[in-house]
């Protein structure tokens, strides 16, 4: 689904000239197909799944956040605002974020689910997460949140 609809954006940015819109979504792409091969080469089948494209997609977005405060420490405006460009345009393949009041209640369900009394349950609360959220929220900062809460239990 979500490469079809990379490949269906790519073409009409292709065929109403939209250069730079074009331009990222060959990036898109261009990972795409590298990850496709990359999981040929492991045996685990012709194409990536889902969720894979949405990780990959988060990836290629957090680069980018981290390549744009780079650039605006640097004085680099426009070089920041291309790439604030580029994270608004993979952020069209990603499905809604879930708010903070939505992260605070997934992430006290799965602990309770799972019974985490201690920091040492984070690696099984963050990897429920992932499988169920994947693409809806942001990993690094509920990390930090499911460790707050799980040391003040």
């Amino acid at each position: 689904m979500l490469r079809e609809a990379i490949q269906t954006a790519l073409n009409e940015a292709l065929k109403s000239g939209q250069t730079k819109r074009l331009s990222t979504l060959r990036l898109i792409s261009a990972a795409l197909k590298d990850k496709d091969i990359a999981a040929r080469t492991k045996g685990s089948g012709d194409a990536i799944t889902d969720d894979q494209i949405l990780s990959m997609l988060q990836t290629m977005i957090k680069q980018r956040q981290e390549s744009t405060r780079m650039y605006r420490e640097a004085g680099r405006d426009q070089l920041a605002e291309d790439e604030d460009n580029e994270i608004q345009i993979i952020r069209e393949f990603m499905p809604k974020q879930m708010d903070h009041d939505a992260v605070i209640s997934a992430i006290n369900t799965i602990i309770s689910e799972v019974g985490a009394a201690s920091v040492k349950d984070m690696g099984k609360v963050m990897g429920l997460l992932k499988q169920r959220y994947t693409g809806q929220m942001d990993f690094a900062s509920a990390s930090s949140t499911v460790k707050d809460m799980l040391l003040n239990q």
